[in-house]
């Protein structure tokens, strides 16, 4: 198997889901700028301006990022501030589109399929287009940089530098970081002095903006981004706001409106307008509407308390909700995730003795002793679940031979630990199996959050129908903890506990199962149900630790289905639902070391 090709076509479709679901984010925040522009447009235009810079720089930075920090901030305060249900909600608003799950076994016969030719030549189409557009740019850039070398310096002494260039470039400010204002040389003899004055505060208003440094951020944005439509028309909407924001701070300097105007008609006359867009010169945006809004002296009203508001709260929302998405994980979801830094608080096994399975039945057990824990015939696949507490779907990357290949175990805790497993549960003791896995079969794994399907098991109309199980008969039978048996089409439990029914149907719908019955005690159940057609997939790790019984046993093909079965006989009922969902992934695993 070509491990490379898997994990390539993986990460493909993994970054493929992502810029899907960044591009889905990044115009609905566009759309949201446009509609705060338009209850706006009494405003002065610097507030405008700065909307739709946000919009540029949301192009920058995904919501994943900050949903990254969110779930962070959970791991440190490890504790979910909203139900799995909001959770759901949460995450199907920032990522609408799920992840789709890839990962081939090792050791499958199936060959994973190469890197979709498609993605490629997208991959290509884009490099080149950004390429393109990265050049086009420079070369403007270099331009105004010739011009700019080749100036002469004059003495205003206003904190700016200040040159006179011999080429017909407009008055304009140059530089990102270390802004310098160009000014085409003679420029006095073709303005009055009072329309210069006003070109020139025009310039100094850009200069105090920092109008080069935000647009040429937004230049990035469209590099990386040329295909998107709206960045290329965010900037149209930056240089119109700038300038009029400008135009604003000219009259409200005291300028006369016809004399400004006057003014930047001469220098549309005379010169050329700065082929770079972060070059902030005079002559941008559409000139008409410029020259009729100065002449009617419309300038903007100032930001209202209430408006200043509103900008406020679409700012923290826009922050606050992808961190909380983050946090809004399910606590069940939660535990499982941390399973790891569980089992390095636990005892560990001193001893273990490990050997593959000599009698191949089907049935396999895991049963805890006083001083450890003994497994017969269990595939390592099963071993590695209920370690980590998941169901199989929620285990990626398990190699061939370890679905198949069964093995005894019997690990036994030091003496002095011995005392310490009696005030254990049984998740607890399974966890433990995780340094065993780790130290004698070479594993390595991370975690990963994915959208995937799962069912809730939830209580259905009229009720429960399981029935509690006597204590006495708990108390008799308390070093069994509980006794659970499973046939195909048939489970019987005495003692058991809604994580081991769960734990017996996740297999036989292929998904993982959530308990929101909120039933907590312990009951004795027989459920019986006609499988699908084909072999059903047989649970493992059952929460009672015994045998689950004969496998091969021939199901009643007249029985209700698993689902209506479930319903009818013990008052319970499966939702499909999706949400994020944390797995593990196996990173490596090798065949058990020697004794």
């Amino acid at each position: 198997m070509n491990l490379l090709a898997v994990w390539s076509e993986s990460s493909s479709q993994f970054w493929t889901t992502q810029l899907i679901n960044h591009m889905w984010q990044s115009t609905v925040a566009s759309f949201i700028a446009w509609l705060l522009v338009l209850t706006m447009r009494d405003n002065r235009a610097h507030a405008r301006y700065w909307v739709w810079m946000a919009a540029s720089v949301k192009f920058l930075m995904p919501f994943s990022l900050l949903i990254a920090g969110g779930e962070s901030l959970r791991r440190v305060t490890e504790s979910p501030i909203t139900g799995p249900a909001v959770s759901n909600v949460l995450g199907q608003m920032a990522q609408p589109f799920p992840q789709v799950q890839s990962w081939v076994p090792a050791g499958s016969e199936s060959m994973p399929h190469p890197i979709n030719l498609l993605r490629f030549v997208i991959l290509v189409v884009w490099a080149s287009g950004a390429l393109v557009v990265a050049l086009s740019w420079c070369l403007k850039w270099r331009k105004i940089h010739t011009t700019v070398r080749g100036a002469r310096p004059e003495g205003f002494g206003i904190g700016v530098a200040v040159l006179s260039s011999r080429s017909l470039v407009e008055p304009g400010v140059f530089g990102v970081f270390h802004q310098v204002l160009l000014l085409p040389e003679g420029i006095g003899s073709r303005l009055t002095p009072a329309q210069f004055d006003a070109i020139f505060a025009h310039e100094i208003c850009h200069v105090r903006r920092r109008d080069n440094l935000t647009f040429a951020i937004h230049l990035m944005v469209e590099t990386l981004f040329w295909f998107h439509p709206l960045v290329w028309w965010i900037g149209t909407r930056l240089v119109q706001e700038r300038e009029l924001a400008c135009d604003e701070a000219v009259l409200l300097s005291g300028s006369k409106p016809e004399v400004y105007a006057e003014g930047i008609l001469n220098v549309c006359k005379f010169y050329v307008e700065s082929p770079l867009a972060c070059v902030s010169g005079v002559s941008g945006s559409d000139l008409k509407k410029r020259v009729v809004r100065i002449m009617t002296e419309k300038v903007g009203q100032k930001l209202t308390v209430s408006r200043r508001l509103l900008l406020s709260v679409a700012v923290f929302v826009a922050v606050a909700l992808p961190i909380a998405i983050g946090l809004a994980h399910n606590a069940q979801l939660l535990a499982q995730s941390h399973s790891d830094e569980v089992s390095a608080s636990l005892p560990r096994f001193e001893v273990a003795t490990i050997k593959p399975t000599k009698e191949d039945d089907g049935m396999f057990l895991m049963r805890f002793s006083p001083d450890g824990v003994q497994i017969k015939g269990m595939p390592v696949q099963e071993i590695l679940r209920m370690a980590f507490a998941v169901q199989e779907d929620r285990l990626l990357g398990v190699p061939g031979w370890a679905k198949s290949d069964r093995y005894d175990v019997d690990a036994k805790v030091d003496a002095a630990d011995a005392p310490k497993l009696k005030d254990l549960s049984p998740a607890q003791r399974k966890a433990m199996l995780l340094p065993l896995l780790a130290d004698r079969f070479n594993t390595k794994y991370h975690h990963e959050t994915r959208e995937l399907p799962v069912y809730a098991l939830t209580i259905a109309k009229g009720g429960s129908k399981l029935k509690e199980s006597n204590p006495a008969d708990l108390a008799a039978n308390q070093d069994q903890l509980g006794k659970t048996m499973m046939r195909m089409g048939n489970l019987e439990s005495q003692g058991g506990t809604i994580a081991t029914l769960i734990d017996t149907l996740s297999p036989q719908v292929g998904r993982t199962i959530i308990d929101k019955t909120g039933l907590t005690a312990k009951y004795n159940f027989t459920l019986k149900w006609t499988p699908d057609d084909g072999p059903a997939p047989m649970p493992g790790g059952l929460a009672g630790g015994l045998p689950r019984g004969d496998a091969g046993s021939t199901p009643d093909t007249g029985g209700p289905s698993l689902f209506t079965a479930l319903q009818e006989q013990l008052g319970l009922k499966l939702e499909p639902q999706k949400g994020p969902v944390d797995v593990i992934v196996i990173d490596h695993i090798d065949p058990p070391s020697p004794n």
